[in-house]
This record gives structure tokens, C-alpha cells and sequence, in this order.
């Protein structure tokens, strides 16, 4: 991964909030029940030895193409939107209203209201109450102290159930609280056929969202300046309170595979299978792409190849 990624990132000019319109056309009623699927860091110039893993880094991998012509490219996935993130046109769509799990992609909208918060500098002291998640932990110990942007950025890089727990009780006083204030702010982005139980993805009764409904949520998160300089960060060094460092390497593989690609979310569990929400960009166009369900074999493939189809040919109409 060149050095240039991580500098042009940063650099990446905040897009001006976006107004909700008309959502569209949506299903009508509420789904069964189902379960959810399954200090100042820096960013660091050389990657970490992958390590093989049943997590949201793995499996064989279908070649990525770095640019598509002709028709949209087809997938296996379950649900897919492609939008463009500055006017919120949509440029392709399939099954993107029907419900499914989400998995860690909604740990964008955790993020979201975080930085919306603001604070950042702000210290969080962990409690016994935030280490309770699995499977995926950063192991941040109880009465530890954080900045909450260092929480923040590990959150958006490696994606942490612990960490977003912890986030999530600093905000609204506990995890349930917290998701009562993810559905408030979804319903403002016109995320309406959504609810959220918990901060993290992890499995829960009664917890479903929408392909359409999270490229709204995405196109929040893309608009705001400091998560946007934080989901295109191939890797960064956490430091714990105890002065011992972690180099955390971003789950979002296209980061260090597609020039363009500069963000956004990973997710995975076995009922939701793998999710990515992937943003891209070139002079004059931005575009993010929700892919839900798909396999561990195509889930980069089908993301980089709508992402590269996005960015280079004319949107049907």
C-alpha cells in the first residue's frame, strides 16, 4: 500500500450535509423477529503480517477488476445498492429494500453519532459493562481511560464489539439507551425500515435493516469529515493505557487493492454472511455501494467491480 493513500485521505475535503428526500417505495409491516447476525493513534507505513483467520479478513478471493465497462456488473449477493454520496441519486439497486442483518456495517451509524457528538478529546474510562462482547475484541480492560477518537478510530479500522460497547454507554448512559438513539437518528436519514438493538451487529431478536436504508446512513458518515478521515486508513497503531501498541490493520480490503476505494465499513457473521457498505472516489464523483449477503469468496469481487462500474460509466437513466 503506497504512503500516498493514507496522506490523499486525509486530505479529502468534507462534503457539505446532504438533505433527506423521499426514500421511495418501501415494504409495508414489520418482519418476523430473526437473529442478527452473527493515546493519539498514527497511522503506520508498513502492513502487518496477515494472519489467517475466521473473521472479516479471509478465505479465497476472486480477482478484483479495476475497471468495468459495459452493463452493471451482475452478483451473488443478496441485497445491493449503488448510490452516488453527493446527490443521493441511485444508480443501481437489487433487493435493496429487503430486510436482512447488517452485521458490523452498522457500527457506521454507532460511529456516526459519535462524531456527531463531538468531544473527542474528551477521556472514556472503560467498565466491566463494555468488555462483554465476543467474538472480535480489542481487550481493552476496565478502568482503563481513552481518548474517545482513539476509540473511534479503532472502532471504524478493526471493528471491536468491546469498543463499540464502550462507545455507546459513554454516549447514552448504557447499550440500550444507545440503540434507542441509533433508531432516533435513523429516522432522520430517512432510514425508516431499520431498528437496531445493539452498537456492534451482534446477534439479536428483532434487529434488521435494508440495503437502501444503510446507504442512507453511509451517506451521512461520508459527509462527515472526521469519520471520513478515518475509514480510508489501511492501518494505524493503537496504543493501550498501559503503553503497549497493536498495529490494527483495516478489515476493508479494498483500501489497500483499488486506488480509488477510500472507505467505508465491513461486516460479517454466519446468518448475515459478508456485508461491505465501500466508498470510492475520482475527480467529480463519489460513490458508496451496500452489498449484503454475499460469500467470503465474492464479497470483493461484487463491491469492487460495482464500485469500479460507478466510478466510470454513466449512471442508467
Amino acid at each position: 500500500m503506497k504512503r500516498t493513500t493514507v496522506w490523499l485521505c486525509l486530505l479529502a475535503l468534507p462534503l457539505s450535509a446532504f438533505a433527506q428526500e423521499g426514500v421511495g417505495v418501501r415494504p409495508t409491516g414489520i418482519p418476523e423477529p430473526f437473529a442478527q447476525e452473527s493515546p493519539v493513534t498514527r497511522p503506520v507505513h508498513r502492513l502487518a503480517r496477515h494472519k489467517a483467520k475466521a473473521s472479516e479478513n479471509d478465505d479465497r478471493e476472486e480477482a478484483i477488476p479495476t475497471k468495468v465497462t459495459g452493463g452493471v456488473p451482475t452478483t451473488r449477493a443478496k441485497s445491493v445498492i449503488m448510490v452516488d454520496a453527493r446527490s443521493g441519486q441511485i444508480m443501481y439497486e437489487k433487493n435493496a429494500d429487503e430486510f436482512r442483518q447488517a452485521a458490523s456495517t452498522q457500527k457506521l451509524l454507532t460511529a456516526l453519532i459519535v462524531a456527531e457528538h463531538g468531544l473527542l478529546d474528551q477521556t472514556v474510562t472503560v467498565q466491566q459493562v463494555d468488555t462483554l462482547a465476543e467474538p472480535v475484541k480489542l481487550n481493552v480492560k476496565p478502568g482503563d481511560s481513552y481518548q474517545r477518537i482513539d476509540l473511534l478510530r479503532a472502532l471504524l479500522v478493526k471493528s471491536p464489539n468491546d469498543v463499540a460497547r464502550c462507545l455507546a454507554r459513554d454516549n447514552a448512559g448504557s447499550v440500550e439507551a444507545f440503540a434507542e438513539v441509533m433508531n432516533q437518528r435513523a429516522r432522520q436519514l430517512g432510514a425508516i425500515h431499520s431498528h437496531f438493538v445493539n452498537p456492534n451487529g451482534l446477534p439479536m431478536p428483532g434487529q434488521y435493516s435494508t440495503a437502501r436504508d444503510l446507504s442512507l446512513i453511509a451517506r451521512a458518515a461520508y459527509a462527515n469529515s472526521t469519520i471520513r478521515s478515518i475509514v480510508c486508513l489501511p492501518q494505524l497503531v493503537f496504543r493501550y493505557a498501559n503503553g503497549r501498541t497493536r498495529e490494527l490493520e483495516n478489515t476493508n480490503k479494498l483500501l489497500r487493492r483499488l486506488p480509488y476505494c477510500n472507505g467505508m465499513k465491513t461486516g460479517f457473521t454466519e446468518a448475515a454472511g459478508k456485508c461491505l457498505i465501500a466508498s470510492g472516489s475520482r475527480p467529480g464523483k463519489d460513490i458508496i455501494v451496500v452489498v449484503l449477503g454475499d460469500s467470503p469468496s465474492g464479497i470483493w469481487r461484487d463491491a469492487g467491480a460495482l464500485l469500479a462500474w460507478g466510478l466510470w460509466n454513466e449512471s442508467p437513466g
